[in-house]
């Protein structure tokens, strides 16, 4: 006879089996509006990855310039590119690395703002369900993190890709668990997600299209070039004229230009424990920013123009970039 504690085990089961299953039929990316609260019409957003350590690894002073950055700049929201929390994600729902590692650590008031967060390699070691759960907006207003979307932001858009099922690596490597619910079969879980991204790009109206993954499409770092994302991901932004891809996964920070000039490629993932010295060679005419040390980027977006600023631990700036888009054209500043 089945008891009390066997029947909520089957229904625990069945509400996962619901959410898996309803992850894996998902036909398009979810769509999220966050319209610019200035009159003006203009965007300023702050960017960080590869942060969650309890506040340790420079996380907390990080976060500390982040929050000054953010009051000077009166950001709209945050933007987080993956692996937020170390070393093995987050354990269920209650697991206090939550509160430990993000809302105990960007306290500032101008960090009391909308996050958007991507999953990380990292973050799949741990219950991924966990991160996508509702729950932690209600433990934490600011949290929003899902696999794939996309937030209209009116003169730009923004598309989260969950680029970590695209590396073969973590399926057949030995040393690490990952949680794969809602991923499996991984071809047709990619195969989705591209036919997916590729056709919001294609719908987009926006002046502006920016994609955010947690790994690398090009970089010089110690992960280097991503080669499925390369091969299967890099065509499409190209073909749909993609603006900028921002990821983390390397912990640097770091901007490559593409050989045509049009497409960037940025990383900001110096939210805790970079990786001092540790850099490979690259073409000097596509590289225009290499920082081995902790920090993070923000943008400032209007209708024709895009700026980039990246700052290091200590507030400062250390690399800017922008460029200004017309009707019939781009021209780099």
């Amino acid at each position: 006879m089945k008891t009390m504690k066997d029947y909520k085990c089957t229904i625990i089961h069945l509400v996962v089996y619901t959410l898996v299953v309803f992850e894996k039929v998902a036909a398009e990316l979810q769509r999220i509006d966050h319209g610019p609260s200035k009159p003006d019409g203009s965007l300023d957003i702050l960017v960080v990855g590869d942060w969650g350590r309890r506040g340790m690894y420079n996380q907390s002073k990080v976060a500390f310039q982040m929050g000054k950055v953010g009051e000077e700049l009166d950001v709209d929201f945050i933007i987080a590119t993956g692996d937020n929390f170390y070393d093995h994600g987050l354990i269920d729902e209650e697991d206090p690395m939550f509160f430990e590692s993000f809302t105990e650590v960007y306290t500032s008031n101008s960090l009391q703002k909308q996050w958007y967060l991507v999953l990380g390699n990292h973050d799949y070691e741990g219950n991924v369900l966990a991160q996508l759960s509702p729950v932690l907006k209600e433990r934490d207003s600011k949290w929003l993190c899902l696999r794939s979307f996309i937030v209209n932001s009116g003169i730009v858009e923004f598309f989260f890709v969950d680029t970590t099922p695209f590396q073969e690596k973590y399926f057949i490597e030995g040393k690490h668990n990952y949680d794969w619910r809602g991923v499996l079969p991984r071809e047709e879980y990619v195969s989705n997600l591209l036919k997916d991204v590729d056709m919001a790009l294609e719908e987009s109206s926006a002046q502006w299209k920016i994609v955010i993954g947690h790994h690398t499409i090009f970089s010089a770092s110690q992960h280097g070039n991503t080669q499925e994302l390369v091969d299967q991901l890099l065509p499409i932004l190209e073909a749909k004229e993609v603006d900028l891809y921002i990821n983390g996964h390397d912990h640097c920070l770091q901007h490559i230009s593409s050989q045509d000039g049009r497409l960037q490629f940025l990383t900001s993932g110096g939210g805790s424990k970079a990786w001092k010295g540790d850099t490979n060679p690259w073409n000097p005419n596509e590289m225009k920013f290499y920082y081995d040390g902790q920090g993070f980027m923000t943008l400032h977006v209007t209708k024709n123009k895009i700026g980039v600023a990246f700052y290091d631990v200590f507030g400062v700036i250390i690399h800017k970039w922008s460029t200004t888009k017309y009707t019939h054209g781009v021209l780099e500043q």
